[in-house]
Order: structure tokens, then sequence, then C-alpha cells
């Protein structure tokens, strides 16, 4: 058995690791990966957070707690910890995916050994391991398979201390429940209440029998056992203080006060729920007939098997001493009828996970908000990775489904032998069972693949998603790089470009920095003044949906300066275009002015296949040749200024070449020596090209090496030199 619990939990850490660096090569959809792994390079630095100062709206990660500067995660820092130990010596953090997939399942045979027999406990094993939940969640850098990793820890320690009298595996329990606490402090609470329950019923027996001289064996190993588990709820205190200055304020406290256990308002960022008990209720519902029919292995069978465990376990309940009479209740002590007892009240502290896990987790939202829509079991995070929050529920199903199939086995025998006392040949009972156990084995397996099947082709095709938008990434070699980075979701790093992290040190060999405002853009690049500049972009809409694919590029900026800086756009024009628009505007305008104030325009009639517009960046502003109007102002600190072309046919349709060219006024000294001042531009402006309107943001972005995005006429050059001013 010991064999063959040893190679399941191999298999386990293979299959983890194989999900992980295929099916997850980019990372999930799941931003949180990029949380934890930013906190684990971080954690390897010996830093616990970003020192960004000023600049720290530029580099703030998604799920990131802003404090004047200093940026540290909203979670605490034992996964991140576990991802950094492989990190640090292979330079592979999957490596800590497969151990920890391998020691769930290892964990889950001895809890299973313990609870319901050995030959049961192998099969729960199998039963884990082969969950769709487990499969998806372990083969991601998410905390919940490794705080698992630690309840198990627990369990099987605790039970070992109260079966033999152990001390050591007290000291063992506290210490795994502390650092599950300290990880996840409500998920380990609601895992270790049943057990907390017999502890303290346990030494108040104890002491009521016997008093408190000398002391009773279990007050001492469960006093160790809380002694330990304590300690580690100081550190987790001692932990906020040191990162939020308050031992009761918890870091995800501090980035969304609101987002918590309870009912009521709950609210994180932008998004607040009314979460009243009815909502819990039917969010909660459908999460368990998701893991009922979907996450738990082969589907509604594998439930099935969970259920048929949990009759033996109530009916073992009715055996006696004369095991004999009950030949179902006894099925799970045979090997050692002795611990019978115990056997019985490890089920029902098992049982009492099950509980504590489903009921706990009414009060927490997150169910509600990973199901997305209730109505669609393809939508939302809970459909890439079944309801996580609900993860340690797969531990009492795996164990009584692994009762079950022990059942199931011990019920064929007794067919047999009812067989064989009718008089039937031994060849025909043998060959009649080995159908139906093929059979089931068969129903089983395709249930098992189907049920696993949607999930891994979801996620699979996430990461065909990202595989492609993060191209010229994986196929450029950075030296001393400096990457801005669109925010389709808001000004957040990693949200949703996880695959682009930075360093402890916000350096290295390529730095992230998100491109926001011209003024905040231009304090970046002061910063990094000696670094290759490059804008990452794509043309489409990025969304959640992995079938809206975008197609990316990385384009190498540079810095033009002068006293003025002369520019010329050359577009391609089709045939039957009556007349075309030019317009410049800045985004801010002279003196921080609001945009639109001012702009300078002219009409071109009937232009030819191309049209070239000049236009020149000086200090004073902005000129457009052949406009009648001025210089057009724009914000000296720092501006985005719009050139337009539009092109109008007889019909009235339009078609528009717009560029975005990020500006400033510079002292003369620092650009080419005029001692009038200067100015200067990242060059190239951001290109798109926009049919019926003038601006449609990455939707329109212009890629030349493309020709699939638009049509064949279109040509799109800009061009700008230092002038003499």
């Amino acid at each position: 058995m010991t064999v063959a619990a040893a190679l399941v939990s191999i298999a386990a850490g293979v299959l983890t690791f194989s999900v992980a660096a295929t099916i997850f090569s980019h990372h999930s959809a799941n931003h949180d990966e990029g949380v934890y792994l930013t906190q684990a390079a971080l954690l390897l630095s010996g830093q616990l957070e970003f020192h960004a100062g000023a600049l720290a709206d530029a580099f703030h990660p998604w799920f990131f707690v802003e404090d004047g500067g200093r940026l540290y995660p909203k979670y605490t820092p034992v996964p991140a910890a576990m991802f950094a130990v492989s990190m640090g010596l292979f330079g592979e953090p999957r490596v800590t995916l497969a151990v920890v997939a391998a020691g769930n399942a290892a964990l889950v045979y001895l809890l299973g050994s313990l609870a319901v027999g050995r030959r049961a406990g192998l099969a729960a094993s199998v039963l884990f391991a082969a969950s769709p939940m487990a499969i998806a969640t372990s083969a991601t850098f998410l905390p919940y398979a490794p705080t698992t990793f630690f309840n198990l820890i627990f369990a099987v320690a605790y039970l070992r201390s109260v079966r033999d009298r152990l001390l050591a595996a007290a000291g063992i329990a506290g210490v795994a429940i502390g650092l599950a606490f300290f990880a996840r402090p409500f998920t380990a609470v609601l895992f270790a209440a049943p057990f907390i329950c017999h502890a303290l019923w346990r030494i108040g027996t104890a002491v009521t029998a016997e008093g408190l001289t000398p002391i009773p064996d279990p007050v001492r190993r469960h006093g160790l056992t809380a002694f330990f588990g304590t300690c580690f709820v100081g550190l987790t205190l001692a932990y906020n203080v040191r990162m939020t200055g308050s031992p009761l304020v918890f870091p995800y406290q501090a980035f969304a006060p609101m987002d918590g256990p309870g009912f009521g308002e709950r609210r994180i960022l932008g998004h607040a729920v009314e979460y009243t008990l009815g909502l819990a209720l039917e969010s909660n519902r459908y999460a368990l007939a998701e893991i009922a029919t979907r996450w738990f292995v082969a589907g509604p069978i594998g439930t099935v098997l969970a259920a048929v465990g949990g009759v033996v376990a109530v009916w073992s309940w009715r055996a006696n001493e004369r095991a004999s009479e009950h030949p179902i209740a006894p099925i799970a002590d045979v090997d050692r009828p002795e611990w019978a007892g115990f056997r019985r009240t490890s089920r029902v502290l098992l049982g009492g996970v099950a509980v504590s896990v489903v009921v706990g987790n009414l009060f927490f939202w997150g169910t509600h908000n990973a199901l997305a829509d209730l109505s669609d079991p393809t939508d939302g995070l809970a459909s890439l990775f079944g309801p996580f929050y609900h993860f340690d529920l797969l531990v009492p199903l795996s164990v009584f489904g692994g009762l079950g199939i022990v059942a199931g086995w011990h019920a064929l025998g007794l067919v047999r032998e009812r067989l064989a006392s009718r008089g039937i040949s031994p060849a025909v009972t043998r060959v009649a069972l080995a159908v139906v156990v093929a059979s089931a084995v068969v129903v089983a397996g395709v249930a098992a693949a189907d049920a696993a099947s949607g999930p891994i082709e979801r996620n699979a095709a996430v990461d065909a998603k990202h595989e492609a938008a993060y191209a010229p990434i994986d196929e450029t070699t950075f030296e001393d790089g400096l990457v801005f980075v669109p925010t389709p979701y808001g000004e957040w790093q990693n949200h949703p470009f996880q695959y682009l992290r930075n360093g402890p040190g916000l350096d290295g060999d390529v730095v992230y920095a998100l491109d926001r405002d011209p003024v905040e853009d231009f304090a970046v690049l002061d910063a990094y003044p000696d670094r290759t500049l490059y804008r990452y972009g794509y043309h489409g809409v990025w969304t959640a949906d992995p079938d809206a694919r975008v197609t990316p590029k990385l384009e190498s900026l540079d810095r033009r300066s002068g006293p003025t800086l002369d520019a010329e756009t050359t577009v391609g024009v089709p045939e039957r275009v009556e007349r075309a628009r030019i317009r410049v505007e800045p985004r801010r305008g002279g003196e921080g002015g609001e945009s639109g104030a001012e702009y300078a325009s002219y009409s071109v009639a009937a232009p030819e296949e191309s049209l070239a517009v000049d236009w020149t960046v000086t200090p004073d502003g902005i000129r457009l040749a052949g406009a009648p109007n001025a210089t057009v102002p724009f914000d000296p600190a720092g501006d985005v200024v719009a050139v337009t072309v539009t092109l109008v046919d007889p019909a009235g349709a339009t078609f528009t070449y717009r560029q975005e060219v990020t500006v400033r006024a510079t002292d003369g000294g620092s650009v080419g020596g005029g001692e009038s001042g200067g100015v200067e531009a990242v060059w190239p402006p951001e290109r798109s090209t926009c049919r019926l309107v003038t601006d449609c943001g990455n939707e329109g972005t212009y890629l030349p090496d493309d020709p699939d995005t638009h049509p064949e006429w279109v040509v799109f050059e800009t061009d700008a030199e230092a002038g003499d001013g």
C-alpha cells in the first residue's frame, strides 16, 4: 500500500508540473498568481515590499497596497515563501507546485489510512489527485493547495497524537495549523474548528476525571498544539504591525476594508455587493452543486461514492465489539480492529470539516464573486478552477469516497459468496464480477476524463491567448530595457499582464512601467535615462474572453529633442476620397488647460494616392503647416498631442489616421544647447487607424507589419528631426 501511495503521489506531482508548464505556461486568468510570484521574488531578495518613492503609481502591482511610496501585497507571505524556495534552489517555482500536489496526495493517503483504513486511504489519494479542482488549482501559483497542505499535516499529526499519544506529533500539528493560519486565517480556522472542539472536549473530560495534578496527558498534548498554533497567530499579528501598523488590521483590510467575512455591503475597488444571507445561500448552493457534478473526480459518480462512504461511516456507529453482526460497518477497521473507536472519531472530525467549510463559507462573499454568473457554469474564475474557496472540501469527499470504493469491493465479495452458496460455478462468478468491475472502471474513467476536459480546454484557450499576446516579449532579449505597458483594466501592473513583472529593486534587464499621464511618463524616463525604450501594445480589445484575441506589438522608442522638432506624416489615400481634414489638438492644452480648448486644422480637397502633412513642435506649441490658425499651445510640463488625418468619401464615410505623441518643453541646456529652451518627444507616436470615428483606442492600433489588420491601401509613416528653432 505504501509503495502504491508513493506512486500516486509522484504521479500527482508530475501531472501538476506538466499542467503548470503547458496549460498555464504564461499564467492563468486569475491575476493573483502575479501577486504571489512578485511577493516570492521580494522575499528572495530580503524584502517585504517595493520602495518606489514618487514613482509608486507607475509601478503599482495588482493587489498591492500603496503607502507613501511603499508598495506591499495584500496577502501574507507563507505561500509566496514556498514558491520562493524552489525559485531560489532551481530557478523554477513550479517545482513547489509539484511538491505540494504530491504532498497533498500523500497526506490524504495518510489521513485516510488513519480514518478509514489503508486500502480506503489509497483510494482516497487517487480520488483527490484526480479531481479537476485539485488538478487545475494545484497547477497555479495560488494559496489554496499550499494552505490545504498545512491543514492536512495538522490533521494527520493531530490524529497521530491522539491515537499514539505522541507529544512530538502534537507539536507538529500546532506548527502546521499555525502556518496555515498565517497563510489564510479564515481557511485555517474553518478546517481546524472540529479538531478544536474535539480537543476542548477531551481536555474537559480529562480534567473532570483526573484533575490538574498531575497534568493529564490530553492537556499536555493539546496544550502543546495550542501553544505552537498560538505562536504563529502572534507571528501573523506581528506581520500585520510591520505592514499596516496595527496587529488587528490585515494587509487585505488595508487594501479593501470591506473585503472580508460578514454580511451587508461588501466592497473591493469598484465592485460592491449587498451580501445577504439569501445571496450567500444561493451562491454556495450553486458552488456545492458545481463541486458535486463537475469538480470532484468523475463528477456525480465520485460524489455518489463519497455519499456511500458517508453512509457506511454512519452505519459503523451501530457496530459493537461483535463486528461480525454488522457485515458493512467494520469494513474500514478490518486491518486493525482495535482502532475502531479511534477511526469513528476520525470520521466524525472529517465530517465536521465538511460541515465547517460549507457553513463557514456562507459568511464570505468570495464564492459569489468567483462564480460571476450563477446561471452560466462557464463564466467567472470558478469555471476555470472550480469553487476554490471550498478547496478543503475535497479532503472529506475523497476520504469518504475511498471508503465507498472499499465498501463496493466488499459488497462484491459478499455477492460472490452468495452466488457460490447457490451453486453457481466459481468461474462464471469471476467472469461476471470482472465484467461488472471493468464496466465500472470504464464508466468512472470516462466520467473523470469528461469532468476534467472542460476546465482544461477553457484554461488552454486562455493560455493560447496569452502566448500569442506575449509573443513579442518572449522573442526579445532585453538588456537594460524599459517597457511601457498599457492599462486596459486601470492603472495596475500585472492586471491583466501578470507575465510582465518587475524585480524587487525595480531594475534588472527589463523594467515595466505603466503608460499613463505624460508628466508621469516623463518622470519615469528621467529616472531611467540610459535604458533602451519600448512600448508594448496591441491591436484589438483586451477582455477576459479567451476567444477575443489581440495582435501584439513591441515597438522601440527613443527620445527626440531639440530647439524644435520638425515632423512629417505621410498617409495613404484610396480612390474616391473627396477631401481630407487635418487637425492638431493637445490633450491638456496650454498651461494645463482642458482638452479641446485650442486646436489647429485645415482641409485638403481631392487628395491623391498619398498625403504628406507637416507639423512642428516648438516650446510655444504645435504649428500645423497650412493651417490658418496660430500655434496651438500644449502643457509645457508634459502633454499628449493628437495629429489626425481624416479622409472623407462622397457618401460621408470617414477613415482616420490618428497619432498621439508625448511631448514637453525643456530647458535649453538639456536639449541641443538652445538658450531659449527646447522640446522633447517620445518617438514614434502611438498610431491607430479608425473607421467612422476619429479615436478608436487600441481597437485600431496600427501594425505596419501585419497588413491583415488594415486595408491594403493604408500607409502610415511618420518621422521627426530636430530643427534649428
